[in-house]
């Protein structure tokens, strides 16, 4: 027999949500959901947020450029890669050229007329085109160019906040980090 009574789900549903979230609560799921979403550490992430802070304009969009830009993220937004773990993988295992250099480090960041390309060695590219044809449904955001045919990404310009597909707001993660930092 039990000793505890059986809960209903719909009881267990009423208890936690009439629970008010604090603000604090608020600004850590963004600060996570960014922080998951780019794969970064907690402090890469209090870094970055460092840099954005000393930096002219928006503290929060510096700090979405700043993640938007790295190396790893363009990889993956230009289709070379499933995911950004994945792209993470390329970089370390120096699939990747960045203006004909091997670049092995997957926070570089990247500036504008950057010229990504793959290895001339035949598991390079054959990983890529691979990676291609998984992500044709994609569209590719309008600060990146990429030939396909060649395996030749483009960085046109800076993201600005319109390009960047995440539902996140980078204020709340600022102001978490107002505290910390």
């Amino acid at each position: 027999t039990r000793k505890t009574p059986k809960l209903k789900p719909d009881y267990i549903n009423k208890s936690t949500s009439n629970k008010k979230v604090s603000q604090y609560c608020i600004r850590l799921e963004e600060k996570q959901k960014l922080r998951f979403h780019h794969g970064l550490a907690e402090q890469q992430l209090l870094k970055y947020v460092r840099i954005a802070r000393r930096a002219k304009g928006s503290t929060g969009q510096v700090l979405l450029q700043l993640l938007e830009m790295r190396l790893d993220n363009i990889i993956f937004r230009l289709g070379m890669a499933p995911t950004i773990p994945g792209a993470r993988q390329l970089v370390n295992h120096k699939h990747i050229l960045v203006n004909n250099r091997a670049i092995n480090v997957p926070s570089y960041r990247c500036k504008p007329k950057d010229i990504i390309t793959t290895r001339d060695r035949p598991e390079s590219r054959a990983r890529i085109t691979k990676n291609y044809e998984f992500s044709q449904t994609y569209k590719i955001p309008n600060h990146l160019t990429l030939h396909s045919l060649q395996s030749v990404g483009l960085v046109n310009k800076i993201v600005d906040r319109e390009s960047i597909d995440l539902n996140i707001n980078e204020l709340l993660v600022v102001e978490y980090y107002s505290r910390k930092a």
